[in-house]
């Protein structure tokens, strides 16, 4: 757009009527504005959250699964409900946005007193109390340059925008929930495999001690299991600390006190996943809330610039007022000292700020970079949405392998360890080869239980990268 010189335009269409008070009439004004309303985010999963209080506080009766753990957090997790807050906050700004279409009505009052001098004396009929006006103006904007509606749609935009990322909080809350959850069942798993484990060892050591008394079997066979039972007590209480650990992290997470003493109850099943890359990639596309966010950021920044082109146009808009004036607060003074007038008035005025020495052309272009700005952030984030389902896909196709290695390593690290043991209680074993078995066994279990868990792990970030919300991962 070419730049103008420098001038301030006002333009005035006035009718204007002096006389008594009451005789006045209305000048009816009406503007027609619309925003074309976007498509709506993904409305929020819960919503309604409340601070913590006592009643939220009170502890779950009985066992705790993972669906209950998150529709326990999405309630009462304080991070979400800042997210809401703002969410509601874009709402109401879009409301406000909104009402700057209709008219504006303001009032003032003013009292003044003049005194004046003259040479020759003359009488002076300035009011000897003062002058009082009270004026009451309405005012309708006609044509602001699509500055109103700009505006309008951006904060519409804006509420759209945090509404998605209302969902965004939510999935990421279910991902973090159910990977404390997993993580929680995966030590409860390893706290049981390990007392067997501990379980074992001490009966060999029972059976050693037994041998070594009656002289079949030399010391050094007992202090072998005797120093391998410590070592699967020191794990076993690692394996506990670690358990602990998590269980205080997932009641943060729900909203308990971290010395809540809650029973979480689950297993590590094996889900099969199905579905191919295009089909996880389409689904990440069409759902992702950061997606659609970052859709609506080069619409706000478009409407942005839209704003800032405002000052090109001039500003019109149409107003009626009507003022009185007396020498009394109340207006109504009477007598030969009295002062009483009305006047009312009625037109459109349009100003237009034609030149500014480059703001507005600058600012236009400084607007438009920020419009290019977020349509490269948004396909970069495009590109990293292809990456992401791509990688937790074979993450998830990993651990499904693994799984099947895991359960085949333990059905023979299982019949490994009764063979060595069947053949050192024959006497043809030796201590060590128990010990060995015993080992390799728990070796197994823990890798098979790492490897169910990673799977679901994955699955359930596989889940939250597509933008699905699946609270069970129990469930196809």
């Amino acid at each position: 757009m070419k730049r103008i010189p420098e001038l301030s335009l006002v333009f005035f269409v006035v009718g204007a009527l002096a006389g008594p008070v009451g005789e006045s009439s209305a000048l009816a004004a009406s503007s027609s504005t619309y925003a074309s309303s976007p498509a709506r985010a993904a409305a929020p999963v819960f919503s309604g959250r409340t601070l913590p209080s006592v009643q939220s506080s009170v502890l779950p009766a009985g066992d705790v699964t993972m669906p209950d753990a998150v529709d326990r957090a999405m309630r009462h997790n304080p991070s979400l409900g800042s997210q809401e807050a703002q969410e509601q906050s874009s709402e109401e700004a879009r409301k406000s946005a909104r009402g700057a279409f209709g008219p504006k009505l303001g009032t003032t009052y003013s009292v003044a007193k003049q005194e004046t001098k003259t040479t020759p004396s003359t009488i002076n009929k300035t009011p000897e109390k003062g002058t009082y006006t009270w004026a009451v103006e309405i005012s309708q904007p006609v044509f602001q340059g699509f500055q109103l509606l700009a505006n309008y749609q951006k904060a519409a935009l804006q509420a759209d925008s945090d509404k998605a990322s209302v969902r965004n909080a939510e999935l990421s809350m279910t991902e973090n929930v159910q990977t404390q959850f997993l993580n929680y069942l995966r030590y409860e798993e390893s706290v049981r495999s390990q007392r067997d484990a501990l379980a074992r060892l001490k009966d060999q050591l029972r059976i050693t001690t037994a041998f070594y008394e009656v002289g079949l079997r030399p010391r050094l066979d007992v202090l072998q299991a005797e120093v391998d039972v410590r070592q699967s007590e020191n794990t076993l209480i690692q394996v506990e600390n670690s358990r602990d650990t998590s269980l205080a992290k997932l009641n943060t997470l729900l909203g308990f006190p971290a010395t809540a003493k809650i029973k979480f109850t689950g297993k590590l099943a094996h889900v099969p996943f199905t579905r191919s890359l295009e089909q996880c990639l389409e689904a990440a596309y069409r759902q992702r809330p950061d997606l659609y966010i970052a859709a609506r950021s080069v619409e706000i920044a478009g409407k942005s610039q839209q704003a800032v082109q405002s000052d090109y146009y001039p500003q019109v808009e149409a107003y009626y007022n009507i003022t009185q004036s007396g020498n009394s607060l109340d207006l109504q003074e009477q007598g030969d000292r009295g002062s009483r007038s009305a006047v009312w008035e009625v037109g459109a005025r349009a100003t237009w700020n034609a030149f500014q020495w480059g703001t507005t052309y600058y600012a236009d272009k400084e607007a438009g970079w920020l419009v290019t700005k977020m349509r490269y952030a948004e396909e970069d984030l495009k590109l990293s949405v292809g990456y992401d389902i791509k990688s937790k896909l074979l993450a998830v196709q990993e651990a499904a392998k693994r799984i099947t290695v895991a359960e085949k390593g333990v059905e023979q690290s299982t019949e490994a360890y009764n063979v060595a043991l069947a053949r050192y209680q024959e006497q043809v074993g030796t201590n060590f080869d128990v010990l060995d078995a015993s080992s390799k066994l728990t070796t197994a279990q823990a890798t098979l239980t790492g490897a169910k868990a990673d799977y679901l792990t994955a699955l359930a970030q596989l889940y939250v990268a597509m933008g699905e919300f699946h609270p069970d991962l129990m469930r196809r």
